[in-house]
Formats: structure tokens, sequence, C-alpha cells
């Protein structure tokens, strides 16, 4: 809000003129305790605007008064679970053909762990540090959600970008999220959910490192987990499929390029072997 007055009016007609344009756009939508009774409503509007690609993210803010509590109008776990599992429904009902019509961030990148690929999503992967944020002086933290000067690497107008991305102090940054909690390690749901972003695990202190929202992962993977095995085993037989009417390519037949787990990936990311396409490995 600007002034005092609400920005929502402009923002709907600045999505209509840049999909008009033809500009690729993709929505984030902070769920709160209030829009959480409205996953519907929410996704149909986004369908009726044009958006096909949305994203979604919990809202989860301190109390004011005690800090290890969340604010009143934070999203509880449960509410939020199953406004994920009402979101999948949606999104399962709108395929076509086999194929998604729309697409939520959180489903297509959860969709690669159950394919054995590597998640784009951070808060999916054992450990996370494999991206940096730039403020608007230059400043870079290791995280979006952690700008704050523990977490500070230093400056683009002094340091080298990817020479702070493969930090040590990056690198002990992504580790926090690979430390689990007991309860973590013996859920049947840790291969998927790898413990949640760190920045909802670090909220309460008597939590011993639990996500405030695994009751949220709980309830959805008890809800789409068979269903996404399904959609998983189709994927796979189709890519089968096309392997096996390509042409065998001289590429198959080369040695298997050695990569050191220091070395730049192959993907081209800029990041270390290891914390990037072979951190699952």
């Amino acid at each position: 809000m600007r002034g005092g007055r609400g920005s929502w009016s402009r923002v709907v007609e600045s999505t209509k003129r840049m999909l008009d344009a033809g500009v690729a756009i993709n929505t984030l939508t902070v769920v709160n305790d209030y829009s959480v009774k409205y996953p519907q409503e929410i996704y149909e509007f986004h369908k009726d605007l044009g958006v096909t690609h949305m994203q979604f993210i919990p809202c989860l803010e301190p109390n004011s008064s005690d800090s290890t509590q969340p604010a009143s109008y934070s999203v509880s776990a449960e509410k939020y679970g199953n406004f994920l599992s009402v979101l999948f429904n949606l999104w399962m009902a709108d395929f076509e053909e086999g194929t998604p019509t729309t697409f939520i961030r959180y489903f297509d990148s959860l969709f690669y762990r159950y394919v054995d690929l590597n998640p784009p999503d951070c808060t999916l992967l054992p450990a996370c540090g494999v991206y940096v944020v730039v403020e608007h002086n230059g400043d870079v933290y290791s995280c979006d959600f952690f700008v704050e000067s523990d977490w500070k690497l230093g400056n683009v107008m002094q340091k080298n970008l990817t020479v702070m991305l493969n930090s040590k102090r990056q690198y002990e940054f992504g580790r926090m999220k690979a430390d689990l909690s007991k309860v973590c390690k013996k859920c049947e749901w840790v291969e998927f959910c790898r413990g949640g972003c760190t920045k909802d695990r670090n909220r309460n202190p008597y939590d011993n490192t639990l996500n405030y929202f695994c009751r949220s992962y709980k309830l959805f993977f008890e809800h789409a987990h068979a269903k996404l095995l399904q959609l998983a085993e189709v994927w796979k037989r189709q890519q089968e499929d096309v392997l096996n009417q390509e042409k065998p390519m001289k590429s198959r037949n080369r040695s298997k390029m050695k990569v050191g787990r220091n070395d730049p990936c192959p993907c081209g990311s800029g990041i270390k072997v290891k914390k990037c396409c072979g951190i699952l490995l």
C-alpha cells in the first residue's frame, strides 16, 4: 500500500496488460489465516484472469509480544495442509489428456522428487544455499528469508558473486537445513519434504528444529501421495518410450564425464557439484 491506499486494482490491471502483451508471468500468493479458507476461489480467480503459473507460500510471522509464537494472522499448520489438499484436487481436475493445464510451483517441484530428479525448489532439497539474494544496494545474503547481518556474505561491488555463492559461510547456511529433528528422520515422508524450509524450523526453540508446517505436509502427503505415485509411473513410462524410439546417439557411447565434488557443476549453475546436482549423491 502507498499512502494508505490499496494497490489491488493496479496489480490486476497490470497483470492483464502483461498477459495481453504475451509476457510470461507467475503469481505469488501469501496464504494467511483468512485466505486459507478460500483455496478454490483464489485458484479460480487466477484462472479467470488468465494466470496459469501460480506459487503459494504460507504466512508465518512471529508474535510481536512473544517471538516464539506465531502472529494471529499466520496460517495454522492444519489449515494450510487442508488448503494444499484442496488445491491439489483443483490442479488435478484441470488435467487434459494426462497433462496439467495449470502449474503450481510446489506440486511441480515435488513431482521431481517422485521421478528421482533434483527439485528446483530449495525447500525440497536435503540442504539449501543453492542461490543467494542481492539487495538493491548490492549487499548479498544467503537467502531472501534471511536478509540479516548474520547471513550477509558481502557486496557485489567488493566481492565476486560466484565466490560468495561457494563460500564457507554459505555452505554453513545450507547445512542448517540438513540438521533434521529425530522426528523428521523417522518420518515416512522425509524423503519428499526434506524438513521443509529452514525459516519455518527456527521460530520456536522448544520445537527442536521441527518444522512449524510439519502437520501440513503430513496431511497433504496422506491425501496426494498415491496419485503422485501414479503420475510418476506414467511419466517414467513415457520417458522410456521416447528413449526406445530414438536412434542410438554417439554421446551414449562416450565414457562418463568425471567431475569432482568441488568442480563447477556441469549443469552450468556456477555452483560446485556437491552443492548442486551432486547434492543427492
